[in-house]
């Protein structure tokens, strides 16, 4: 039976919806041919919470865990539902790529590049992809409010540059609003985004893709009861989310066409979701998740659900997957 340590938590305010992803993969992993171990990451500590929650140190120097009984235990694989960092962008996978550990999701290389906004859409603007005007802008480097708004225009969306569930964003309206905005993104991150506000609709798309057979799920439209889709939208009911989508087969299909194309670019696999803004029928890309949210209230289980595939199914292949291809660590 292979032992599958399932990492969740995180160092950012993501870790509440990573221990809710966590849970339900645990819930869902079939106990006859895994023996499945919650393991809590967090800065000041990676523990495996055990029986009446004794507490077992993760060892960092070979991620494995010295039992009450002096025995080892060693994991044959590890599945990944880290939200942010150090889970999302390509940490962890890399130091489990130094240890030869299977992890699940996309190679570290890719998860580093999916989750810097500037660096991804700075790549798939190179292929043609539709993504927002953008400026971008570093922590203590002068910048010029005028020329900003004149490049991006009002209104705008202030963005850290790498941060997940929409944490520090802000929907800026007029110029004094900018400098504000500014200052709660740096608190996120030392680099910051600034895009162009895309009138349209808004559809998240899930996709899953093992060695370059790619599945894009039903679509889902997203209406917000906010300004936009931030963090209380996603998950204290601020939002509307229609699954499938109301889309024309023509859009859909286009749309299906992208994603694939952006998988094949970015050379992903696992689990996914994307982000787009639909402008007069032509998708503009957002943003990518790579470790997208699985907890009951989360888009993607519920896209899973529509297309008929069982959670303990695809948690299965996610695993047998990334062992299959562990000879490439």
């Amino acid at each position: 039976m292979k032992k599958i340590a399932i990492i969740m938590g995180g160092y950012t305010e993501e870790f509440i919806i990573s221990l809710k992803s966590g849970k339900v993969v645990y819930e869902n992993l079939n106990r006859e041919e895994f023996d499945p171990y919650q393991i809590y990451i967090f800065r000041d500590k990676w523990v495996l919470i055990g029986e009446k929650k004794k507490e077992y140190s993760i060892n960092k120097q070979d991620f494995t865990i010295l039992l009450k009984s002096n025995q080892i235990l060693k994991f044959d694989c590890v599945f990944n539902s880290i939200h942010g960092t150090p889970g999302e962008d390509g940490i962890l996978p890399a130091y489990f790529h130094l240890l030869k550990i299977p992890y699940t999701g996309c190679n570290f290389h890719q998860a580093n590049v999916t989750f810097n906004k500037k660096y991804c859409l700075t790549l798939l603007k190179e292929f043609g992809i539709n993504t927002a005007v953008s400026f971008f802008l570093n922590q203590n480097q002068p910048f010029c409010e005028k020329k900003i708004i004149k490049k991006i225009g009002l209104p705008c969306f202030v963005k850290p540059n790498r941060s997940g569930s929409s944490l520090g964003i802000s929907k800026v309206y007029k110029k004094e609003e900018l400098f504000p905005a500014i200052k709660k993104a740096f608190k996120e991150d030392d680099e910051i985004i600034i895009e162009s506000f895309l009138k349209g609709i808004e559809i998240s798309v899930g996709v899953i893709s093992f060695n370059h057979e790619i599945t894009v799920l039903p679509i889902t439209e997203i209406i917000s009861k906010n300004d936009f889709f931030d963090f209380e939208s996603k998950y204290n009911e601020g939002s509307q989310e229609i699954t499938p989508a109301r889309l024309l087969p023509n859009i859909e299909n286009k749309i299906q066409k992208l994603v694939k194309k952006i998988c094949k670019i970015l050379n992903l696999s696992g689990i996914s979701r994307s982000e787009f803004i639909l402008v007069n029928g032509e998708p503009f890309f957002l943003e990518i998740n790579t470790v997208p949210g699985l907890s009951k209230k989360s888009i993607f289980p519920k896209q899973l659900n529509v297309a008929g595939i069982s959670l303990s199914n695809l948690f299965k292949k996610l695993i047998d997957f990334s062992i299959k291809n562990s000879k490439n660590l």
